[in-house]
């Protein structure tokens, strides 16, 4: 799913739930099985981040990224997780929205003339609330972040997927660092994971190929949208 049109989060997050590990466990460990892939994607963008644009945009925002990834990660650790169960529905739906009205948001968000909506200061104090979330639960942040850049001037979407790449991974590097020094990842989970993860991205990539995007998209916000519901519904019970 990740690799033909995003959403895995919708897939694998739930699943751990299914299986018993506990919520924020649970997150912890799919931010840890997930990892591995984002770093295979930046690979291939090598030549788009390369250059003095690229140092100018991204050394500040990965500065803050990391601060604000901690955060969210830290603030995720010290949640009840009665709480955080209680916030499991309107996080999956918030990002289910996000993923679903990603281009609407992205194509009004997009500077005209070339001109950026955005300061780099500006830039730098919301990159620091995508990257908290990024650390606190993650689903979707992805989008907010290429919104960000389309703000801060940004038209190229090879770049912009490029500096999103580079982000997301350095945002989760380092919740994952602090999911581990903190003894709460489910290892044995996580470990199966990685190796689906990568196969999925392996054959995902192959598979987008002869695969129409949109109709994958549809039935991640299906999916999305169901486990929504089924989250709002537990909660009744």
């Amino acid at each position: 799913m990740n690799a033909v049109a995003g959403g895995g989060s919708f897939l694998s997050f739930p699943m751990l739930l299914f299986l018993g590990v506990p919520p924020i466990q649970a997150n912890a460990t799919n931010t840890v099985a997930l990892w591995p892939g984002q770093l295979g994607g930046i690979g291939g963008y090598r030549n788009e981040l390369q250059g003095p644009e690229a140092r100018r945009v991204l050394l500040p925002l990965l500065a803050v990224g990391i601060v604000g990834g901690v955060m969210g990660a830290v603030t995720l650790l010290v949640t009840p997780q009665r709480t955080f169960l209680h916030l499991i529905p309107w996080l999956l739906l918030i990002a289910t929205l996000l993923f679903a009205f990603s281009r609407k948001i992205t194509a009004a968000l997009k500077p005209k003339g070339g001109d950026a909506a955005l300061s780099t200061k500006g830039g730098m104090v919301a990159q620091f609330f995508v990257a908290f979330y990024f650390g606190y639960f993650g689903a979707g942040a992805g989008i907010l972040m290429m919104a960000l850049l389309a703000l801060l001037g940004m038209t190229n979407i090879h770049r912009i997927n490029a500096y999103k790449s580079i982000q997301a991974a350095t945002c989760n590097g380092v919740a994952l660092v602090t999911f581990v020094s903190q003894g709460v990842v489910y290892w044995r989970h996580a470990g199966v994971m990685v190796v689906g993860a990568l196969l999925g991205g392996y054959y995902g990539a192959f598979l987008s190929q002869k695969m129409k995007q949109e109709h994958v998209r549809w039935i991640v916000i299906a999916l999305g949208g169901g486990m929504s519901i089924y989250f709002f519904l537990r909660l009744r019970h």
